[in-house]
C-alpha cells in the first residue's frame, strides 16, 4: 500500500521524466566523491554537507516545477527532460572534479576542459 502510494505520488510530481534514476545515481556518486574529497583535504564539515544535501533536494524541486510547466504548456516533458539532462551533466562534472582532486587519473581531454571551465568561473566571479 505504501509503495503504491509513493509510486502514485512520484508519478504525479515528476510525471514520466526520463533519466531521473540516472540523475539520482549521479547525485549519490557526487555525494560519495565529495565526502571523500573533503576528508582527504581535511575539511569534512557536517554543515557544508548539509548545504550540499539541501541543494540536491532543491534540484528535485526544480524538476517538479519543470514538470508542472510542461503540463501547463502541453510540452510533453520537454522542459523537465532538458532540466534533468542539465543536472546530470552538472553532477558528472562535479564527480569528475572530485576524482581529479582525489588524485585519480582523469583523461587529459576531460582534465583540460575541466580547467577551462574552472578558469571561466574564476573570471566570472572576479577572482
Amino acid at each position: 500500500m505504501l509503495i503504491m502510494t509513493l509510486e502514485i505520488l512520484g508519478h504525479y510530481l515528476f510525471g514520466s521524466v526520463k533519466f531521473l534514476d540516472l540523475l539520482t545515481i549521479a547525485m549519490l556518486l557526487d555525494i560519495i566523491t565529495g565526502v571523500l574529497r573533503a576528508w582527504k583535504e581535511g575539511h569534512l564539515r557536517s554543515r557544508n554537507a548539509l548545504f550540499g544535501y539541501a541543494r540536491k533536494i532543491g534540484i528535485f524541486g526544480i524538476i517538479i516545477a519543470a514538470n508542472i510547466i510542461d503540463k501547463i504548456l502541453g510540452l510533453n516533458g520537454a522542459v523537465a527532460y532538458a532540466t534533468v539532462i542539465f543536472y546530470i551533466a552538472n553532477e558528472l562534472l562535479s564527480i569528475l572534479e572530485n576524482c581529479a582532486q582525489l588524485g585519480l587519473k582523469v583523461p587529459s581531454v576531460l582534465a583540460d576542459k575541466l580547467q577551462v571551465i574552472k578558469d571561466k568561473e574564476d573570471k566570472g566571479e572576479g577572482k
